[in-house]
């Protein structure tokens, strides 16, 4: 049974659902030229709100161990998820800046005037890698169901080749399940990890 915080701003009504802490497992599986990478993985994604109309949004994952190897980490990724809107005088940004109009206390019917035609409603995605990657999602969250695609890709000299990627996260029976697809290192779109997980 899901327990929805009755504290947040509007803007995060569509997203409540993901608030809290989720941990479980999951598979990769991803060619690289002759190679093909694979194997399980524990997964910990962490989503929770500070009053502000957005998520905080983090995530690491770790590479199980086989045959007394020591267990890789993978992924430590931190953003901010929020509904797609104009920005107006009332909020703050950019940087330091100040709002130059009294804060707008938005509502019920604010949030419903964002509902796309699909009946869903647009979201962004800012995600940062702790390995030198920045991400910007567009997307969609309709119920239960967020599909987001990359808009933007940025990565640091060091980086490794990481051209697109679409996530779909689900809520069934209770669990966060979550599917990735990328482009990165030669291969073109296509699956590469998907997990099962239960709030804890």
């Amino acid at each position: 049974m899901l327990e929805l915080p009755t504290d947040l701003p509007a803007d995060l009504a569509p997203l409540s659902w993901l608030i809290g802490v989720w941990e479980g497992t999951g598979v990769i599986d991803y060619p690289v030229g002759d190679d093909r990478l694979q194997g399980e993985f524990t997964h910990r994604v962490s989503f929770s709100h500070d009053g502000g109309p957005f998520l905080n949004y983090s995530a690491t994952a770790i590479l199980a161990a086989e045959d007394g190897a020591a267990s890789i980490p993978l992924v430590a990724e931190t953003g901010f998820w929020r509904l797609s809107r104009p920005a107006s005088d009332a909020d703050a940004g950019p940087a330091l800046l100040p709002p130059r109009a009294e804060p707008a206390v938005r509502g019920v019917d604010d949030v419903e005037a964002l509902r796309a035609p699909s009946g869903g409603f647009p979201i962004e995605v800012s995600i940062a890698h702790a390995d030198g990657m920045l991400e910007l999602y567009l997307g969609e969250i309709n119920g239960p169901r967020i599909d987001i695609a990359s808009d933007a890709i940025v990565r640091g000299a060091g980086a490794k080749e990481y051209g697109a990627a679409t996530r779909m996260y689900g809520l069934v029976d209770n669990h966060l399940l979550w599917a990735w697809d990328i482009a990165a290192l030669g291969t073109p779109m296509r699956s590469h990890a998907s997990a099962r997980l239960a709030k804890v």
